[in-house]
């Protein structure tokens, strides 16, 4: 990360510009982000363990359990791990196999497109290729119509059909056949559901130089800022150096500042107003597909003695 300020006069006040250089894609190890939520006590796993959910079922191979392996992780850019079947285990990436990375064999896995439309191929020794299409009927689902396992993006439940040639259909939910849950309730379930990345960056302390404190009067920012992402502000004033730094938006701490690129916006003179130091937080969010992050170039803060 870049930071470096300008000052210059304009009209009587002082803007600083601070080059900030933020995407959350780029900082998310280094800042907050929304954790996989895991299902029980095993770690490795975020497939829920209650009973009746963690069952796919297919004709001749029967019952695929998702759980009693506890490597299973549903991600939002794919699935990790290995479920278990009385055809040995069905692996869904490459990476986690029960025997390790065999991705210089065989590259695959089972794909999430944030949204919980899934595709890609799993592995079966005994059965081969398991295709989870999500083509809808193109190329992904050679001569045939199109289909794809659904993992609910705001309920984590699995839907819809996955398919291998030489056993056929794998259901992940009973309610694929109208009236079947009646005779076997079954599905798979995760605790994973879409959610939006969030990181936070709090400036440094500029000092205005008025010793009875100064009023900020707008913010504006440049960059980027794609569908379903935002960029929002708080501000903190004090008359120290060391604080406090109290960070509030217009409505309290709870609250943001909220504009898009370019677009200057108006700050509460009544909270933000005779300090003579203060600090901003900016906050970005990613969309819930975790696809689309914002960038900010450019933060310019607008104050008047």
């Amino acid at each position: 990360m870049i930071y470096k300020v300008k000052m210059k006069n304009i009209f009587g006040k002082i803007i600083f510009i601070t080059l900030v250089a933020l995407s959350v894609g780029l900082i998310w190890g280094a800042l907050h982000s929304n954790p996989v939520a895991m299902a029980d006590s095993s770690a490795g796993t975020n497939i829920r363990d209650s009973a009746g959910n963690y069952w796919a079922w297919n004709d001749i191979i029967g019952w695929m359990d998702f759980h009693d392996t506890h490597t299973i992780i549903v991600g939002p850019y794919g699935l990790t791990g290995y479920a278990s079947s009385s055809f040995g285990e069905v692996s869904l990436d490459c990476h986690t196999t029960s025997i390790g990375n065999i991705c210089g064999t065989s590259n695959y896995q089972v794909l999430n497109d944030g949204n919980g439309n899934l595709s890609g191929w799993g592995w079966n020794d005994q059965a081969g290729w398991i295709s989870f299409c999500g083509g809808q009927g193109t190329s992904a689902c050679p001569g045939l119509i199109g289909y794809e396992v659904l993992a609910n993006a705001n309920t984590g439940i699995f839907t819809g059909w996955a398919w291998n040639d030489p056993v056929g259909w794998i259901s992940f939910n009973c309610s694929n056949v109208p009236g079947s849950c009646g005779t076997s309730q079954y599905d798979v379930e995760t605790t994973w559901v879409a959610t939006s990345t969030t990181g936070y960056l709090e400036s440094t302390t500029y000092d205005t130089g008025i010793i009875g404190g100064a009023q900020i009067n707008s913010i504006l920012w440049k960059g980027s800022q794609p569908a379903g992402t935002s960029v929002n502000f708080q501000f903190a004033g004090s008359n120290a150096t060391s604080g406090p730094w109290n960070y509030t938006g217009p409505s309290g701490s709870n609250s943001y500042y909220t504009t898009g690129p370019a677009v200057p916006l108006p700050v509460d003179y009544a909270l933000h107003n005779n300090q003579r130091y203060f600090r901003y937080k900016v906050q970005l969010v990613s969309d819930q597909a975790q696809r689309n992050t914002p960038r900010v170039d450019d933060v310019i803060v607008n104050w008047s003695p």
